[in-house]
This record gives C-alpha cells, structure tokens and sequence, in this order.
C-alpha cells in the first residue's frame, strides 16, 4: 500500500497536470460513470492529500469555491498511470507497480484506456488513469471534514500539531508499533516507515506507548518528519545515514520486491541500501550485526534488532547523534 508521501506526491502531480483547468470526467470500466458524469466538464482545483487519502475538489466554474470532491483511497492495488505531451512532464505512474500506458513517440490523445480503469481524467495536455483503488466516491465538504476528523496529524501537512500525536501514544497501553500504523495516531505512516522509525529511535516495537517519556514520543516525529518529506521530493523511502549504507547492503525480499518511483534514476539510493531492518530479516544488523528478527503484529510483519532495538523509557541518544534533517531535507521544506 503507498505510504503518505506517495499520495502528496500524487497530489501535487496531479496539480501540476490539471489543477484549475476544466477536465473530462470518464469511467471506463464503469464502476464510476454515473458519478464522472456528474462532474464532467468541472473545474478541478488543486488537489490534497492527508494521510493516504486523496481529495480532487471540484466547482462548476473556476470563481467558486470547491462544493464536490472525489475522495480516492488507493489501498493496496490502486494505481495512477499519466500520459501526455511535452508540456505535460510528470511521473509516469504513483502507486502500486504498473506498466507504462504508453511509450515515448506515441500520441496520448489516441491511448485506449484498459477494461480495469476505475477514472480517467483528460485535461489539455495529457490523461490520468485510476486503476484498482479500495475507494473511488464523490463527497461535499462535510464528507470530507468527516474523513479527515477520524485521521492523526499528518507530517506532510502544514497544519499537522505534533503534540496531538504525542498525547495519543503517551495516553495509550497499546504497543509502539502497533500505534504507528494506526491512521488515526498518526496519518500516513505505512510498514516500511513504523520498522525503520523504531530501529532510529532503538527502541522495541512492543513498548506500550504510555511507557515513553513525552521527548522520546517527540523525538519520533522529528525523525519522521524529514524522512517522509524526502520520501515525497524523491518518490523514495530511505532512511539510512548515508555512512550506513554500504555495511551490509543486502535485502530479504519475498515474493513481491520493494519498487519504489524513480528506482531507475542515477542518483537512486539502492534499495538494497535504503533500511534498517525492513525486508532485512534473519541478515545482520548494519550497526551491531545481531541478526534482524520478524513478527506479526496485529496482522502485519515488523522487523527489528533485537540488540539495537530495546525496552526504553527516554529517547536514544543515538537518535539525536544521527539527525536525518541534514540529507533528507536539508532546506526544511513544508
């Protein structure tokens, strides 16, 4: 399932393509026809995301504010693929792997879309396609607000209050990591950012939140915070320093690799390279070479050192002496 940076990132893409420019509405597949009707042909405002939801706004015209959304979860098959000409320059596709819709030389005004698109949006330069997703459906502002009142503070938001998150875990006898992956402790966070939140903080997936000091619970935001915001420059997770990432560059897949967008550009941290633990099961630790174990956890697998990794109450110092602020956002963009 893509992890809150890639939703901000799909929104700002799709900003990019068409935000405030009337666009065509269709439903291919027609799960969504009666609803791409209705807003055929709108006006599509600059895209949001909180968490892992998206919302695409829409008003009749450009001089009214946004009355309808169309509030999308891609859960963990959803897809957007893009298409267009040279004035239409965005990532080919966010979300789960998919094949490219088109090749390069083809006109994307003659692209047929596949029996499965849920939506298909068409703007003057270029096309998106929405493939797969858990939820598709048209919502007004109260829906919306609705939505967005059951999720956490999201770190990719500028309105996220991080005090919100720290009251929540510290109030909380539910372990640390299963706090982190629920959405309305925290939105956004996914598997791979729980694992390697914990082995940057050391600290034991199953501490019960309401063991750690108010520091040590603020101290993971201000982790995760310039992580996920290179994940959503980048299109990336990566968490390791990088004096860490030749030790032991080795991953454990299993039968789904971990793609990630852009694997293929140059300046790609290797995702051999790019975690802690995550995927790096029964292989050493890149600190102690302890050998990284596994667990399921509420229906999910996490990984950890058993040596780095342990029952604490205050914050590491570790955490404070390997700052992720100066690589993975080094001008502390919002």
């Amino acid at each position: 399932m893509p992890e809150g940076h890639s939703i901000h990132r799909l929104a700002r893409a799709i900003t990019a393509a068409f935000g405030d420019t009337r666009v065509r509405l269709s439903s291919p597949q027609g799960r969504f026809a009666e609803e791409a009707a209705q807003l055929d042909g709108w006006h599509l405002h600059p895209a949001d995301a909180f968490g892992k939801h998206l919302f695409l706004p829409f008003s009749p015209d450009a001089d009214t504010d946004p009355t309808l959304f169309v509030h999308i979860h891609l859960g963990l098959y959803g897809s957007w693929t893009f298409a267009g000409d040279a004035d239409f320059a965005i990532a080919h596709a966010i979300g789960a792997p998919r094949n490219r819709i088109h090749e390069e030389g083809t006109d994307w005004r003659l692209i047929q879309p596949g029996q499965n698109v849920r939506l298909r949006i068409t703007g003057h330069h270029g096309l998106a396609d929405l493939t797969g997703p858990n939820q598709c459906r048209i919502i007004d502002s109260a829906g919306r607000a609705e939505v967005t009142a059951r999720l956490g503070p999201d770190p990719l938001r500028a309105d996220a209050d991080p005090d919100v998150f720290v009251d929540v875990v510290k109030r909380s006898r539910t372990t640390i990591g299963a706090l982190l992956m629920n959405q309305q402790v925290v939105a956004g966070i996914g598997n791979i950012y729980r694992a390697e939140l914990l082995f940057r903080a050391r600290l034991d997936p199953y501490v019960p939140g309401r063991d750690l000091s108010r520091p040590a619970i603020r101290a993971i935001w201000d982790d995760l915070v310039p992580l996920i915001r290179y994940g959503r420059r980048t299109g990336r997770i990566v968490t390791t320093q990088p004096e860490h990432r030749a030790i032991h560059a080795a991953i454990q897949e299993r039968s789904v690799p971990t793609y990630q967008n852009d694997d293929d550009h140059p300046d790609a941290v290797p995702r051999e390279e790019s975690f802690y633990v995550y995927h790096r099961q029964n292989l050493p630790c890149r600190i102690c070479d302890a050998t990284i174990r596994t667990a399921m956890m509420q229906g999910r697998t996490v990984f950890w050192c058993p040596r780095c990794q342990r029952r604490r109450v205050n914050a590491a110092r570790w955490i404070l002496d390997h700052p992720a602020g100066p690589w993975a956002d080094p001008e502390g963009a919002v």
